[in-house]
């Protein structure tokens, strides 16, 4: 059965930004959940992008 889409949990992509603004081929992306109601921002975590071989600020994407 599915989930209501009232609820607190969303899943939400987070994609690198130094990947996408150096023009590179392919991507660093990750899923995650975050609770809507206590973080109503987007999220920014460091990430290890496996292009790159480093750790990178992931924003979340729409």
């Amino acid at each position: 059965m599915a989930k209501k889409s009232k609820d607190a949990r969303i899943q939400v992509i987070l994609e690198c930004t130094e990947h996408k603004a150096s023009g590179a081929p392919g991507t660093s992306r990750y899923m995650t959940y975050k609770n809507r109601k206590n973080t109503t921002e987007r999220l920014e975590l460091k990430k290890f992008n496996p292009i790159l071989k480093k750790h990178t600020i992931h924003k979340e994407i729409k």
